[in-house]
């Protein structure tokens, strides 16, 4: 989380940073980063199975009561760590030079979604592999994913649609090496190292 408050408080483009939260431990890393805690995250959508987009909407919405309107803004998660205030920059600068409702950071795939398949119950693979996609890497198209890093939006837009990928939604392009996005033991120790290593050459 700090990490994400500090990007945020660096980036030219944004005005006011909070994080959302039910949390008062949270609640006070966020205040010690900097960041605004102006109101606390519903029981409805502090649950693990809550939806960031309502999570987002409450935000607005509540931000609106208390006579806030943001025209746009930029939902950042705090399990992307290396996500930094260049990135943010050059994602708003896209989305300012392409007059978009939306923008959404991705990164390219790691492994080819078309050497990908589901397995039957019997785990045969005949047709695993489509004909057409039996190539060798270098000569598959290339594919990106979302990498949980940057959510930038119109609020109005936003408020519309309930979703980021309208039709003028577009893709800011992030290296691998900043799309790293905790969900697991594993990611957060493959975090741990590529901090210490960055950390080793400073």
């Amino acid at each position: 989380m700090a990490y994400t408050i500090e990007s945020a408080l660096k980036c030219k483009y944004i005005d006011k940073v909070m994080v959302s939260t039910d949390s008062d431990i949270y609640a006070d890393i966020a205040r010690g980063y900097g960041a605004e805690v102006p109101f606390f995250r519903s029981g409805q959508n502090s649950t693990d199975v809550a939806a960031s987009i309502d999570v987002l909407l409450e935000v607005l919405n509540m931000y609106e009561e208390r006579g806030l309107y943001f025209e746009n803004f930029v939902s950042l998660q705090p399990t992307s760590p290396f996500r930094t205030e260049n990135h943010l920059d050059e994602a708003f600068q896209l989305f300012y030079e392409k007059k978009a409702d939306s923008v959404v950071s991705v990164c390219e795939c790691e492994h080819s979604p078309l050497l990908s398949n589901v397995l039957p119950d019997d785990l045969n693979m005949y047709g695993f592999i489509r004909d057409e996609n039996n190539l060798r890497r270098q000569e598959l198209r290339t594919y990106y994913r979302l990498n949980g890093a940057i959510y930038i939006s119109r609020t109005d837009k936003f408020k519309q649609i309930k979703s980021f990928y309208g039709e003028k939604s577009y893709a800011y392009i992030m290296q691998q090496g900043g799309s790293v996005d905790i969900d697991t033991e594993l990611d957060f120790a493959y975090a741990e190292f590529l901090l210490n290593l960055e950390n080793r050459r400073v």
